[in-house]
C-alpha cells in the first residue's frame, strides 16, 4: 500500500514541473475579463502615432540594450540567430529572393514600437522601459538608413518616420471613396 521512499521520490519529480508551470499559466480556460483591464493588453499604437507613450531613445543607446537583451536571439547585428532577421534587404521585396525583415516589409514605424513593447524580449514581455523600446527601434531603423544615427525616437517623431515598404499595401478597408475606388481600379486591371 505505501510507497517506498524510492517510488515516492521519481513520482514527485514527475508532478511537481507540471504544478509549477500550472501556476505560470495566463489562466487559460478562465474568464479573462481582469487580463484584460491591464492597460498594457489594453493600448493600441496606431500608424499615426496615437497612444504613443512620452519618451525617447536613441540608436546609440539601443545599441547597448540590443547587445543585451536581443542579441541571442536576432544575432548581434540584427541579422538573425535562432530568431527572423530584423534589419537588411531593404529594397528585396521585388527581387527573386524577397526577404521580409521589419526594415524591409512593415509599412509604419509605429508598429515595431507596438511589437517590441508587448512582445520582447521573448521570455519577458513588458519588462522594457519606454525608453528602451524607443532606443530599440531608433537603432533597428538605424542600421538600414531609414533614421540618421543620432535621431532621437519620440511619440511626437516616430510617426513621421517613412519606411521603405510604406506602399506596398492596399488598404483592407477603405477609407475614402477614392481608396475604395482605386482598390476597385487595381482589381479590375488585374
Amino acid at each position: 500500500m505505501f510507497m517506498d521512499s524510492k517510488t515516492l521520490l521519481i513520482n514527485l519529480l514527475l508532478i511537481a514541473p507540471s504544478l509549477a508551470a500550472e501556476s505560470m499559466s495566463p489562466n487559460l480556460g478562465q474568464d479573462a475579463t481582469e487580463q484584460s483591464k491591464k492597460p498594457e493588453w489594453n493600448l493600441t499604437i496606431t500608424p499615426d502615432g496615437k497612444n504613443l507613450p512620452a519618451g525617447a531613445g536613441t540608436a546609440a543607446e539601443g545599441k547597448l540594450i540590443f547587445a543585451q537583451k536581443c542579441s541571442g536571439c536576432h544575432g548581434p547585428e540584427g541579422i538573425g540567430a535562432s530568431a527572423e532577421p530584423l534589419v537588411g534587404e531593404v529594397g528585396s521585396l521585388t527581387s527573386s529572393y524577397p526577404e521580409k525583415t521589419v526594415n524591409s516589409y512593415w509599412p509604419y514605424a509605429t508598429t515595431l514600437f507596438d511589437y517590441i513593447r508587448r512582445a520582447m524580449p521573448i521570455d519577458a514581455p513588458f519588462s522594457l522601459s519606454v525608453n528602451e523600446v524607443y532606443a530599440l527601434s531608433a537603432y533597428i531603423l538605424d542600421r538600414d538608413g531609414i533614421i540618421e544615427p543620432n535621431f532621437e525616437l519620440n511619440q511626437y517623431s516616430l510617426p513621421k518616420v517613412t519606411m521603405p515598404n510604406l506602399d506596398g499595401f492596399i488598404p483592407a478597408y477603405p477609407t475614402t471613396l477614392k481608396d475604395l475606388t482605386d482598390e476597385r481600379t487595381l482589381y479590375i486591371n488585374d
